[in-house]
């Protein structure tokens, strides 16, 4: 294996590293806790310098990261996540391991991924949403991550209330929009327990998040009509959620899609990632082959 590349998903609680060349290629990876911004990517950096030392030297670094991101300057902006924000990126991970480095969000990275290797492959326009500690959306339009004065910022969508849920959200610049009232947060301070321990209240937050995704995927569908939404993270482990947020979903199409035949079955068109919790990682190396491959052919 002649080239190899460097992955970086950066998120909230954990940063993934991986170097290889594609999802049946991945020679090493390892899981790095989400500290303070110095300490996370000194051991980013440190990471990578033992693979070069062992044999494994990378040439070119993508990274997939918790934003939201200025990706013209590779920085962190205005990030709740504390102590991140202004954190510059690209500029650290390119003076500490000298290749180049290409950012993109973790949603563009984990949709990347999954059109190129996953549940999205052979489809042209790919929405990746995640639903977890956060929620987001990434897109790939003609296998490119979509981008535009930022990039596609889904989780702040503000959405219509259930009628019976007066819980203010946990988002710290909007409260109630989609991230606000449907994240793992958000569930866990509205039912007063973790998302992964529902018990009696397991069917009034399957109808909570339902009535919220669904909005979410419909804004999806109106806005860009993609070939196929893929649905990642935590919160879509609860029992039976996926299969009601597509309910949903086509409850609030109703017959407004019915000349569009690929919704015709949404348990085909609004799918699980095929790549797993490794979608990021793996669309991370996936962008550092294209930016390697973009300097080459200049």
């Amino acid at each position: 294996m002649s080239v190899l590349f460097g992955g970086v998903e950066a998120g909230g609680t954990k940063v993934v590293c991986a170097v290889g060349v594609g999802p049946d290629a991945v020679v090493d990876r390892t899981t790095i806790p989400t500290t303070s911004p110095g300490e996370t990517l000194d051991r980013v950096i440190a990471y990578f310098r033992a693979q070069r030392a062992a044999g494994r030297d990378i040439a070119a670094l993508g990274v997939a990261s918790f934003g939201p991101l200025d990706l013209a300057s590779g920085r962190i902006t205005t990030t709740p996540k504390p102590g991140w924000g202004g954190t510059d990126l690209v500029g650290a991970l390119r003076r500490g391991l000298g290749v180049p480095v290409a950012l993109d969000t973790d949603v563009n990275g984990a949709a990347y991924g999954e059109h190129r290797w996953g549940a999205g492959r052979g489809q042209g326009t790919v929405v990746y949403v995640t639903v977890g500690t956060g929620i987001g959306g990434g897109a790939v339009v003609d296998g490119r991550p979509l981008h535009g004065l930022l990039h596609p910022e889904m989780g702040h969508l503000h959405v219509q209330r259930h009628p019976g849920d007066d819980f203010a959200g946990t988002c710290p610049f909007h409260g109630d929009c989609v991230e606000g009232l449907a994240s793992g947060p958000a569930i866990a301070r509205r039912a007063g327990r973790p998302a992964h321990d529902l018990g009696p209240l397991l069917s009034r937050t399957v109808a909570l998040e339902a009535h919220y995704l669904s909005q979410l995927m419909t804004s999806i569908l109106y806005l860009l009509m993609p070939h196929r939404i893929v649905v990642g993270g935590g919160v879509l482990n609860i029992p039976g959620l996926l299969d009601a947020v597509r309910a949903a979903t086509a409850d609030r199409l109703g017959k407004a899609l019915d000349a569009v035949p690929a919704t015709a079955d949404l348990s085909t068109y609004i799918v699980p990632p095929d790549l797993g919790g490794l979608s990021g990682v793996l669309g991370a190396l996936g962008l550092a082959e294209h930016e390697y491959q973009r300097l080459v052919a200049t």
